[in-house]
């Protein structure tokens, strides 16, 4: 991610702006949102995920990562964008029947999938951040690797590699998915098969 311009904007600047969904907003400065082909593609395999089991059982909301947060209160000026998110339907009843543009909750669970080109200091911020405003679930995927951190609201983490499970501890309780399951196949002489 890379900050485009000197001028401020508002949360409200943003959601008028054409283009406005390729950008967050940190303290009042559009950084622009680059992600991969592989990192967007992970991110949608991760939706598809989650919407199932989320839809199927009524829980509450899924989003992809047009989808603004304006949750963060020592900061007004800044909208994020994890490239997925939940909330639970009690605690945005109405969700869908306004358009009120933004979330201004956290949310539940907040997904981000790192690109080569983002920076460890822009991920950790993030993470930081999420947890700051009491997000109690965030997966920060790594496809690169193939790994993810599980970092839970309280600060505890655990590492997890292709052949784990991710799961939705206590906000999506009985959710689990292999993590193998969102990234790529492997070309056959990647994993010891000729």
């Amino acid at each position: 991610m890379s900050t485009v311009a000197e001028q401020t904007y508002t949360p409200e600047d943003l959601l008028t702006m054409p283009e406005g969904e390729k950008y967050e907003l940190v303290d009042g400065q559009l950084v622009e949102r680059k992600m991969s082909r592989v990192s967007n593609w992970v991110a949608g395999q991760v939706y598809q995920i989650v919407d199932s089991f989320v839809q199927k059982l009524e829980l509450g909301w899924v989003w992809v990562a047009d989808q603004g947060y304006v949750c963060f209160p020592n900061s007004p000026g800044k909208v994020r964008k994890p490239d997925v998110s939940f909330v639970r339907k009690e605690r945005l009843p109405d969700a869908l029947t306004s358009d009120a543009g933004y979330v201004y909750i956290p949310p539940d669970l907040a997904v981000e999938v790192v690109s080569p080109n983002d920076e460890a200091r822009e991920v950790e911020n993030k993470v930081v951040e999420y947890l700051g405003v009491g997000v109690p679930l965030l997966w920060v995927i790594f496809p690169e690797s193939r790994t993810a951190y599980m970092h839970r609201g309280d600060g505890s983490v655990v590492r997890l590699r292709e052949e784990d499970e991710l799961n939705g501890e206590k906000v999506l309780p009985g959710f689990r998915f292999r993590l193998s399951d969102v990234f790529p196949k492997k070309p056959a002489g990647e994993n010891g098969q000729g």
